[in-house]
């Protein structure tokens, strides 16, 4: 103890507190105030300039009768379903082909496969906007091989719509969930690999018994991320489609986006709630993987 009466360990707290009190100031600030007066702001109607308290659970009430809305929640759950479980899948599979030693050029292909992970969202959406445009490159290389004969309105059906956002979705974040696969792969001693083969398992054996328990923390968190992400899917709604035709292909965030911003109605006691609904799905779901990945006694 020095003279000040203050041990090595109680130094040691008060510098934790002076480097923690900041940080969690900023936090509060910027994060959980805004979402308590979000909280708020879903009890009370009107326009930004005449928010008053509405009925209790006015905006809850309202948001389960909205067709539109129970449309987006529809869309984006079959983007949900589709999408997520194929990424992953063909996430794992590029990294246990690119972990490979004996593949050449792996930082290449590596870098290959990262790389739409870091094109802007913006920029992307409309690149794959021009790409199944009705005079787009798909149309002229479907008809070049003789699969269709007239132009495919890809972006103006909703079947096919939907199609163009899943594929665009898997070609933006495949590569960005390969590079946590890759991570954890290369975590895994090789000699583990080598054991198995002298003990006769083949590849298939080995990716399942092997590959995938030891990447089952890095699976549970890939998912739970691409669930999260998928649940405030907007730049592709927005960006390729604008939620058409008819609305369509809109999403949950493409529609609060619009009752906030996007209409001219600035009906942010509405938009709240829906924000709180999304916020809800997602710890649920985020909870429920977390148990069901939970394999201790």
């Amino acid at each position: 103890m020095n003279k000040k009466g203050l041990t090595v360990t109680g130094k040691q707290r008060i510098a934790g507190w002076a480097f923690l009190t900041p940080a969690s100031l900023l936090i509060f600030i910027l994060s959980f105030y805004p979402m308590i007066q979000a909280l708020l702001t879903s009890f009370k109607t009107g326009s930004s300039a005449s928010l008053k308290w509405a009925p209790l659970f006015f905006n809850y009430k309202r948001m389960f009768a909205d067709k539109l809305f129970l449309r987006s929640v529809g869309n984006t759950f079959l983007y949900l379903i589709i999408q997520v479980p194929v990424m992953l899948i063909l996430a794992i599979l590029l990294a246990q082909i690119l972990n490979n030693k004996d593949i050449k050029f792996r930082g290449l292909f590596r870098t290959m496969v990262f790389l739409p992970c870091a094109t802007s969202l913006v920029s992307y959406a409309l690149i794959f906007k021009s790409l199944f445009a009705t005079q787009g490159l798909i149309n002229q290389i479907l008809q070049g091989i003789g699969i269709t004969h007239e132009n495919i309105n890809f972006l103006g059906t909703p079947g096919t719509a939907k199609v163009v956002i899943i594929l665009a979705l898997l070609w933006r974040w495949t590569g960005y969930n390969m590079v946590f696969y890759l991570a954890g792969l290369q975590n895994i001693e090789y000699q583990v690999y080598e054991a198995a083969k002298i003990d006769g398992a083949n590849g298939w054996d080995t990716f399942w018994k092997i590959t995938v328990p030891l990447l089952k923390p890095t699976i549970i968190m890939t998912f739970i991320m691409s669930i999260n992400g998928t649940l405030q899917l907007f730049d592709e709604s927005v960006n390729l489609t604008n939620g058409g035709p008819a609305n369509s292909t809109i999403t949950m965030s493409h529609y609060i986006y619009n009752n906030s911003f996007g209409e001219g109605v600035a009906n942010f006691g509405y938009a709240s709630a829906m924000s709180f609904f999304v916020f809800i799905l997602v710890a649920i779901l985020a909870f429920i993987n977390l148990k069901v990945g939970d394999t201790r006694d």
